[in-house]
């Protein structure tokens, strides 16, 4: 398995969050110099460098592109539900060439989609 931590190009390991890092020291050292007890700072400065940490890297999840759509031809998911308005046949596709596949026919007509706009 690879090594997440980065590691500058001579060689040596570098902090992943510089800023969250140098923000939570500066924070300790201020409350620190405030008066504060020493272990409360710790504990705060750990609590709020983890606070930081998790926030940074849920908004980065967040900002990832959306992957490309697969080469035309390639099958996709769907959930797709359509019904014969003449026997009631209903049946549910779940995969299709394309994200918005022509409907089906049963009866000699073609099937109504049943599935709501919103949900394609």
């Amino acid at each position: 398995m690879a090594t997440t931590e980065p590691i500058d190009e001579h060689g040596r390991w570098r902090p992943k969050h510089p800023v969250i890092d140098l923000l939570a020291l500066a924070g300790g050292v201020a409350a620190v110099l405030a008066g504060y007890a020493p272990f409360k700072v710790i504990v705060a400065g750990l609590v709020a460098w983890l606070i930081l940490r998790i926030g940074v890297l849920m908004l980065g999840g967040m900002a990832r592109p959306i992957p490309e759509p697969p080469p035309v031809g390639e099958l996709r998911k769907v959930k797709i539900t359509y019904r014969c308005e003449i026997c009631g046949t209903e049946v549910r596709m779940t995969v299709a060439p394309d994200q918005d596949p022509e409907a089906p026919r049963h009866c000699q007509d073609d099937m109504v989609m049943m599935t709501p706009i919103d949900d394609l």
